[in-house]
């Protein structure tokens, strides 16, 4: 039922609220929780914000002066209203999306609850704020995982959520599948505890196994409500499509090419996203936008997670007022922020998956009745393909699922912790609550046993050393923190997220630019030159974990690279490629991205094959570097480097063999310097495992160690074994490294048995290589038939691999003389009359620093690159002043 002063509201807006809105407040009026999945710009926010305020605002309560005994007249005080305390907390993934959600609850507040105050808590809330909020918290609070754990750390955090009814949890697909989203659990459990009819609403846009992230969100045993928001909205996915498709294509060949197309669609909108998949994308396409077209400077603009806050909060505000024609983002702007202004999408190179593609179109039109329109970028010929797919598995309703890690220790050590900061726990009672979520319901005796003697003694290694000495049982048995210093350090290294150690960038006497990974920088000397910020800069000095820059023109820039930014190819979209493949090999040429990739289609079939579902394509080729082997099993970058590596180490058991190794989100090449007869071995080394010989296999075919230490390095930071400094004492990279690297050593060697150690392993084989991918890969290439194809010369398929092996050994100049060459003779043995370019052509290109295929390549720039990422140098002098950003 809607109240009148709501419906007073909507009239207002001469909005009408959708049913599935009206189905959210029925929902909450009724105290159930649940999932909301809706398209985005539908009207999540308010369908779940209003229901609140119609179950939850109260009549205000009201404070009046106690009147005087005497009988002397006095004017009549006036009532004083008190707002509420905490009722209703709202959680979102990033705290740039604090300010903008706070802004969408605070609208119908005046009219509807005006009694209620809101207000957000987040690393950016400034101290003054902080500390009146530490007085007392506003009616409805937007905060963050991080702040919210913070927040269960007080004291007195039981009376502080005394009264609280609502959770909402905003994006949820974004949190679910990491530990941030474990993080989440936990505390919903202890909320839970606290208050038994607490509700808790998640909502999301792009999630394709809803039960199980309802479930996992409320708790595997919690009655929830599924509402899925059906509102009519167009959405348009299309490809922006190249004059001429290479037959042999590398990858990003494409990119550098498609710039005037990309132009010319910015200037026939009126404000448009541009999104990269990498941040040195990102710093790359701006520039050379704004070589293009110099007098759009001050017009668009560079969004990414490096930048500082306030350029960052300058851009958001001039696209929501429309200044800007164009942004050039990354991931930064995925979420929530609604821009209203924004018309369409540019998507450049492949969104690597079909919610990534979602939710970034929904970046445009985002409103109710809008539609979202997003246009793809190929970057790579192949490519094009992915837009047909993902334009299909979007009409079949095929989007990713994600799913939360199990039991990650790390996030449970620091959570004890955390619990034992906020009023202490009892053992048993506290396991029951942990049991409770999804993450951690199958919790074993012996690994809740080995948490808490990790945080009370940090186990049998470091039982001598008082800082791991964390947690420990009082006289009536409540497990606390004794220590005041380890409290204050627990609290500043709150959180899972994970990040190689940043350096500030700075003007030398002024401001702040913001921050690059301090690897990048360390390579670097004074006088050298980086792009940054969509500057020019000159690198003055390192000092204090800050690189003091000046401006510069005229020189050959770096461009700084981040790790973390390579997506792999989906199992869904690479499923749906393959689908599109074997549609080509049927003759069937129906849409306009497979019409413009043909030409290269048809000369894969006709020197090889196209892979089908049904069929697994291998090709030989003997040339003078070996024998080669490509495989096209299309399951994702991270699966191809494993399998390649698994498949050359069972070839090598038979013989002693070496072998080179080259993937991409498509197949993999394996390249050896002595004869193998593949048709022969190949079917050998594909037949299928036992699961416990299979993960023997994985491990024993790479180097284990290596890598499981490099992903310790991260349990480590979470779980409290070393921490990343207090404010004004950063600590550098390598330091942080070497304290990782020591804890690794001392308890390989004096406690093996650490569960530390295997979680290191287990998320190794889940996330790095990507296990279950890869043994699923497996089971349905032993499904499939193979087909083998003996070739005079690499196929359009098999190129771009060899080109991944030449950059990786090959600097940008050899590369682009081998690339031309070899592309020459292709195309002459096609038959086609095709142009091809020249060397210096194809140098422009490998300097634009495009992704590969499978997302594996950010910019690389080498001694003596032309331009490494800019316009060509005839237009350096043209260059217009850059105004993009606000002034520093």
């Amino acid at each position: 039922m809607t109240s009148r002063a709501l419906q007073q509201w909507f009239k207002q807006k001469a909005w009408n609220p959708f049913p599935f809105q009206q189905a959210v407040w029925r929902a909450i009026a009724a105290g159930e929780s649940g999932l909301l999945h809706a398209t985005t710009g539908a009207g999540k926010t308010y369908a779940v914000w209003l229901g609140a305020l119609q179950a939850l605002a109260q009549a205000p309560k009201t404070s009046k002066p106690k009147v005087p005994a005497a009988p002397a007249p006095r004017a009549r005080s006036a009532t004083k209203t008190v707002a509420p305390p905490l009722t209703v907390l709202w959680l979102t993934p990033m705290r740039a999306l604090a300010a903008d959600t706070l802004r969408a609850l605070q609208q119908p507040l005046e009219t509807l609850a005006p009694h209620w105050s809101a207000g957000a808590r987040s690393g950016d809330t400034s101290s003054g704020e902080r500390s009146a909020q530490n007085a007392r918290l506003p009616t409805a609070l937007v905060t963050t995982p991080e702040s919210l754990s913070l927040l269960l750390a007080r004291a007195d955090a039981q009376d502080v959520f005394r009264h609280l009814k609502l959770v909402v949890v905003d994006e949820w697909h974004e949190l679910l599948g990491n530990k941030r989203g474990v993080q989440v659990q936990l505390a919903l459990a202890r909320l839970r505890l606290w208050n038994p009819s607490l509700m808790t609403w998640g909502m999301s846009a792009t999630l394709g196994n809803l039960d199980e992230a309802m479930r996992t969100l409320l708790g595997p045993e919690a009655p929830g409500t599924l509402v899925q928001g059906e509102v009519p909205k167009q959405l348009v996915v299309d490809s922006l499509l190249p004059g001429r498709a290479e037959r042999f294509p590398w990858g990003g060949h494409l990119g550098i090419t498609m710039l005037p197309q990309v132009v010319a669609e910015i200037a026939s909108s009126s404000t448009t996203l541009v999104f990269t998949n990498t941040r040195s994308q990102a710093e790359i396409w701006y520039q050379a936008i704004l070589e293009a077209k110099p007098e759009w400077a001050g017009l668009i603009a560079l969004h990414h997670g490096s930048l500082d806050r306030a350029v960052r909060e300058w851009v958001e505000l001039g696209l929501k007022k429309g200044e800007l024609r164009a942004v050039v983002c990354t991931s930064s702007l995925d979420l929530g922020v609604d821009f209203l202004p924004v018309e369409r999408v540019l998507q450049i190179g492949s969104p690597k998956g079909v919610a990534r593609l979602l939710q970034r179109a929904g970046r445009s039109g985002h409103a109710p009745g809008r539609p979202s329109r997003i246009t793809l970028v190929p970057t790579h010929s192949i490519e094009m393909v992915e837009g047909a797919a993902a334009r299909a598995a979007i009409a079949a309703g095929h989007i990713e699922a994600r799913r939360t890690p199990q039991q990650p220790l790390d996030v449970l050590v620091q959570h004890l912790v955390t619990v034992a900061l906020g009023g202490g726990f009892v053992p048993e009672a506290l396991r029951a609550e942990v049991q409770r979520t999804a993450a951690y319901a199958h919790l074993s005796d012996e690994n809740w046993q080995w948490c808490l003697d990790f945080v009370r003694q940090g186990g049998p290694s470091l039982a001598a050393y008082p800082d791991y000495r964390r947690v420990v049982p009082d006289d009536e048995g409540v497990w606390r923190v004794p220590d005041a210093r380890l409290a204050r350090r627990h609290r500043m290294n709150i959180g899972t997220i994970v990040s190689d150690a940043s350096m500030s960038v700075q003007f030398v006497g002024g401001a702040r630019i913001g921050s690059v990974e301090e690897g990048f920088v360390a390579r670097m000397r004074p006088g050298d030159c980086f792009l940054f910020g969509g500057r020019m800069l000159e690198l003055v000095r390192i000092h204090d974990m800050t690189a003091w820059v000046r401006r510069a023109s005229g020189a050959k820039p770096a461009v700084p690279r981040w790790n973390g930014g390579r997506f792999p190819l989906s199992t869904t979209l690479a499923d749906a490629v393959v689908q599109q493949l074997g549609e080509a090999s049927a003759g069937r040429w129906e849409s306009p991205e497979l019409q413009c990739v043909r030409p290269l289609l048809e000369i894969q079939q006709r020197w090889s094959a196209l892979p089908t579902p049904d069929t697994l394509l291998a090709e030989a080729l003997h040339t003078r570097e070996g024998w080669h082997l490509f495989l096209y099993p299309f399951a994702g970058r991270s699966v191809h480097l494993g399998l390649a590596n698994l498949l050359g180490w069972r070839a090598a058991q038979q013989a002693p063999r070496t072998f080179s190794i080259a993937v991409n989100d498509y197949g993999f090449e394996l390249l050896s310097a002595t004869e193998l007869d593949w048709p022969t071995l190949l079917p050998q080394v594909l037949a299928p495992r036992e699961p416990a010989e299979l993960l023997h296999e994985v491990l024993a075919s790479l180097n284990a160690s290596e890598l499981a230490q490099r992903r310790f390095r991260e349990i480590a930071r979470v779980s409290g074994l070393i921490y990343q400094g207090y404010p004004g004492e950063r600590r550098s990279n390598k330091q942080l490294q070497a304290s990782s690297s020591l804890f690794w050593e001392v308890f390989r060697k004096y406690d093996p048995a650490n569960r530390l150690l295997a979680q290191a392993e287990a998320e190794l084989l889940a996330q790095e290589l990507e296990i279950g991918r890869l043994a699923a890969s497996l089971a349905r290439m032993a499904g499939q038939r193979l087909e083998m194809q003996a070739l005079a010369r690499p196929t359009p398929f098999a190129f771009p691999l060899m080109v991944e092996r030449f950059r990786e050994k090959l600097s940008n100049e050899s590369v682009a003389d081998r690339i031309a060459r070899m592309v020459a003779q292709l195309e002459k043995a096609a038959g086609g009359a095709v142009p091809v370019g020249d060397a210096t052509q194809v140098r422009e290109t490998l300097a634009f620093g495009q992704e590969a295929p499978g997302g594996t390549r950010a910019a690389k720039p080498q001694e003596g690159d032309s331009e490494a990422g800019n316009a060509p140098r005839d237009r350096r002098r043209r260059r217009p002043p850059s105004r993009p950003l606000p002034p520093l």
